[in-house]
């Protein structure tokens, strides 16, 4: 049974009549078949971090913390943490991407991400959250980067759509908040 949502759903009905669709995909979405409750709001908290929207983000968290109490510590930590580390890296890698010179390219990032390596729940789900991150940026090659590590860990192309499907909701409900 997924975890309960009384904090989103008053967000929800919040949203003007214009964003109908938005809510009735933003608690379904969170339904998914294909992620864990933990996993599918870990990546929509950490789209609305990543997003700026701090009333999203606070409502995601409180119904986190209320359906898994202790356990959504380390959920919300690495959804702050990707949320962080995709807003630089998206903006780094688009620029390598963009530019397209081999100058760039061979030159290291020096940029810290060893919570990436660390990570406070595991690997794919932390992976899950940077997906859905380097989605709502339009990064091709973080996209690429860690739908290929996903895969890699043996998550299935369906979880990595599921996590990209919250994202875009997300980013659709904070479009409707403003």
């Amino acid at each position: 049974m997924p975890l309960a949502t009384p904090s989103l759903d008053a967000l929800r009905d919040a949203l003007p009549e214009e964003f109908k669709d938005t809510r009735l995909n933003l608690t379904g979405v969170l339904a998914g078949e294909h992620l864990t409750d933990a996993q599918a709001f870990g990546v929509a908290l950490a789209a609305a971090r990543f997003l700026r929207a701090p009333r999203l983000a606070d409502a995601l968290a409180a119904d986190l913390r209320a359906g898994l109490g202790e356990a959504a510590d380390p959920v919300a930590s690495d959804a702050v943490a990707a949320a962080g580390l995709m807003a630089m890296n998206t903006v780094y890698y688009r620029f390598r991407h963009m530019i397209g010179k081999e100058t760039y390219a061979a030159r290291p990032p020096r940029l810290r991400m060893q919570r990436m390596a660390k990570p406070a729940t595991n690997a794919v789900d932390f992976e899950l959250m940077s997906l859905a991150c380097a989605a709502l940026a339009g990064c091709e090659f973080c996209l690429q980067n860690h739908e290929a590590k996903l895969r890699a860990e043996g998550t299935s192309e369906d979880a990595c759509h599921d996590a990209v499907r919250i994202a875009s909701v997300v980013a659709a409900a904070a479009c409707g908040l403003g």
